[in-house]
């Protein structure tokens, strides 16, 4: 997500959701999916979608007689921008008390668990690889 994209709220956070599962789609079809967890009406999810595309958060097409709804930005870059935002706002920029907080504050699975073994593993082995070239001290 580029710096220009507002960050999206919870609600537009579930349509965005929900475009990044199913791909281009029309209000009716956001709608079904939602209504799945919470009561919404047509009009409402309408005017939400209306709001994200004049936000640059969604982009409108028309087919026919719908228009059909994309999200701009990829779930991994919306992440990205949300995690950096919360990183620096909350955690004063550091990845070490967000992974403390995030791992003490909810529970997580044996396999969640190995991959961030996994993932500490391979950025061990990167980080000795870059040493060994002379590429960082």
């Amino acid at each position: 997500m580029t710096a220009s994209l507002p960050k999206p709220t919870d609600g537009e956070l579930a349509i965005l959701r929900v475009l990044w599962d199913k791909g281009p789609s029309t209000v009716r079809e956001v709608l079904e999916v939602m209504t799945e967890a919470r009561d919404l009406g047509y009009t409402t999810v309408l005017k939400m979608l209306q709001i994200m595309t004049d936000k640059g958060l969604v982009s409108r097409e028309e087919q026919g007689r719908s228009h059909v709804y994309k999200a701009v930005a990829s779930m991994e870059q919306t992440q990205g921008h949300l995690v950096s935002d919360l990183l620096d706002k909350a955690f004063a920029g550091s990845a070490l008390q967000l992974v403390m907080r995030a791992l003490q504050d909810r529970r997580t699975s044996e396999g969640e668990r190995e991959a961030i073994r996994k993932l500490l593993n391979e950025a061990s082995q990167d980080q000795a690889a870059k040493v060994a070239s002379g590429g960082e001290r």
